[in-house]
């Protein structure tokens, strides 16, 4: 049982805590044939042994066998979070290969935003905020999985707006190679449903 009083868990974060495994990643962008990690810059990996092809249900989710998330006698936390109307969303869009990139509505203007390729590798978690920089486009990003501090990379540009975020790059971190699926968290800082846009 997960606990979520209103729906069911679209993000989970599992981790070993008896043994120094890897994060284990569910996504409903992903599904539940497919997992990815977070401490590396692989794609997805297609395989049931993570969470037992088993969608979560509003009351419920489950594990396979492997040993990141299920060992006999050893200690796992797990983090799940499910979309709030106006203050998260967690989704995927698929890259156009253009500068010119997607538009992806969130409902909010996104406050925290991390994005990954899921379709190819090595492609890094690319960490985005609106308290580092205030003004578009946004361009300054550190990773998930790596130990590299805040880099500003003019590649990698994104617009942070009140009712989404559109990509404005043609790199494989955000949008590349055309029909690439990347999935995405987002978390609010204003509920768009609330307030006024600015």
């Amino acid at each position: 049982g997960h606990g979520l009083s209103s729906g069911a868990p679209e993000l989970i974060f599992v981790k070993n805590r008896s043994q120094a495994d890897a994060w284990a990643v569910y996504h409903v962008g992903t599904g539940n044939a497919a997992h990815t990690i977070l401490n590396t810059d692989a794609a997805q990996v297609t395989s049931s042994a993570y969470w037992g092809s088993f969608t979560p249900t509003t009351t419920l989710f489950k594990v396979g066998s492997d040993h990141k998330l299920n060992a006999s006698s050893e200690n796992y936390v797990a983090y799940l979070w499910h979309g709030v109307e106006g203050y998260s969303k967690f989704g995927s869009y698929i890259g156009n290969a253009n500068e010119d990139g997607p538009f992806i509505y969130t409902g909010f203007r996104p406050r925290l935003l991390v994005i990954k390729n899921i379709t190819s590798a090595p492609n890094n978690w690319m960490v985005f905020d609106t308290a580092r920089e205030t003004f578009n486009p946004i361009d300054q990003n550190w990773h998930l999985d790596t130990y590299v501090g805040q880099t500003t990379e003019t590649d990698r540009d994104l617009d942070i707006l009140s009712n989404g975020f559109k990509i404005r790059s043609d790199n494989g971190t955000l949008n590349h190679p055309s029909g690439n699926t990347f999935i995405y968290m987002a978390w609010g800082d204003v509920p768009f449903k609330y307030n006024n846009t600015f």
